[in-house]
């Protein structure tokens, strides 16, 4: 497992937060105040160690940094949230929900949406939970409920008379980023399982070429009936030459 914030997979959920998060603003209503790529004031003295929180000027937090801001949202939102141990896409929209909303709760969420304790830890129990539900159902039907669970929350906000529409456009958009994780990881399964079937017909091709050739050196090849050795080879030639026509056959075989 990475433990970098360049890790890859970390790179491409964190610019994806960042088209929601945006860049600074002090909303007069916002509770988390002062923010900049949603690093809020108070994250971000703590990141650096400044006690109490408000002796960090805001002007601090309108200079934060992209590298400074990444490192901090891969140790308390992303590590923290338990987001880097799941599947992508559902450590995406969790990751998400985790920096909106703190790593706790979006973590508890799922966990109710899995009804296993909610302790606000992604240890074994939630992970096994996960892998369950995802027999039963799919991941992204994980996804998708767990979206709605979170969408339901923000719902029940004070705050969401103000903030509702952004929230939404923004759950609206976390979902549709999900989805297309979900159709890239799918594609890629796709596309091993055609090349490791190409890899077998020519495997099986090359067997029945090879004891063909025994044959009629007149080694005795068990499997195969007397007569049939130049038969068996121009039929694995022609599986070589002619996979694509007829790989389904043998691959059934």
């Amino acid at each position: 497992m990475n433990s970098s914030y360049k890790d890859p997979r970390f790179q491409r959920a964190l610019n994806l937060v960042l088209r929601f998060e945006g860049g600074y603003s002090d909303h007069p209503k916002d509770p988390g105040g002062a923010t900049k790529f949603g690093i809020t004031r108070r994250t971000l003295a703590t990141w650096r160690g400044i006690k109490p929180w408000w002796k960090l000027p805001k002007v601090e937090v309108k200079q934060l940094g992209r590298t400074e801001a990444s490192k901090i949202y891969f140790v308390h939102y992303w590590q923290r949230s338990g987001a880097n141990e799941l599947p992508e896409a559902l450590g995406f929209v969790l990751f998400d929900f985790a920096v909106n909303s703190g790593p706790q709760r979006a973590v508890k969420q799922l966990q109710r949406q899995l009804n296993v304790r909610a302790d606000g830890i992604v240890g074994p129990v939630t992970r096994a939970a996960i892998n369950n539900y995802c027999r039963k159902h799919t991941l992204g039907h994980l996804v998708k409920t767990y979206v709605a669970r979170r969408h339901k929350f923000l719902k029940s906000l004070r705050t969401y008379q103000v903030f509702g529409k952004g929230w939404s456009n923004r759950i609206a958009g976390v979902l549709a980023a999900a989805q297309e994780i979900l159709r890239k990881s799918s594609n890629k399964e796709k596309s091993k399982m055609n090349v490791f079937t190409g890899y077998k017909t020519y495997i099986v091709a090359l067997i029945m070429l090879f004891s063909g050739v025994l044959e009629l050196l007149g080694v005795n090849v068990p499997a195969i009936e007397a007569g049939n050795a130049t038969q068996l080879i121009m039929e694995s030639l022609a599986i070589i030459f002619l996979r694509k026509g007829i790989k389904t056959e043998i691959s059934n075989a």
